[in-house]
């Protein structure tokens, strides 16, 4: 991997701090949907590791759930990374969308 995944273009940035508020940037995220824009998202999740991993489970499976749900292309590449002191950071974005912009 030559590039990090904070260098994607985002489209939308969530700044989540439970589960309820990964649920409802899941519905955001499939309702606006990847397949259609030239960006990804990017999902802020706290520090805090056991915590984190429920959000991130939450999110992952969630963006595939509702995607499938709308008959939708799931082919959607996401890393996890330390984005700064207080945060984890997932970046979601289609694959389709990736190899256009040359990564």
């Amino acid at each position: 991997m030559d590039f990090h995944p904070k260098d994607l273009p985002i489209f939308k940035t969530y700044d989540l701090k439970d589960e309820k508020d990964a649920t409802d940037a899941v519905d955001d995220m499939v309702n606006l949907g990847f397949s259609n824009r030239k960006e990804g998202f990017k999902v802020l999740m706290p520090k805090e590791s056991k915590l984190a991993k429920r959000i991130g489970y939450t999110v992952t499976t969630g963006v595939n759930y509702g995607l499938r749900k709308k008959n939708e292309l799931r082919d959607i590449k996401y890393w996890t990374y330390h984005h700064d002191e207080d945060h984890y950071a997932i970046v979601l974005i289609s694959n389709k969308v990736l190899e256009e912009l040359g990564f």
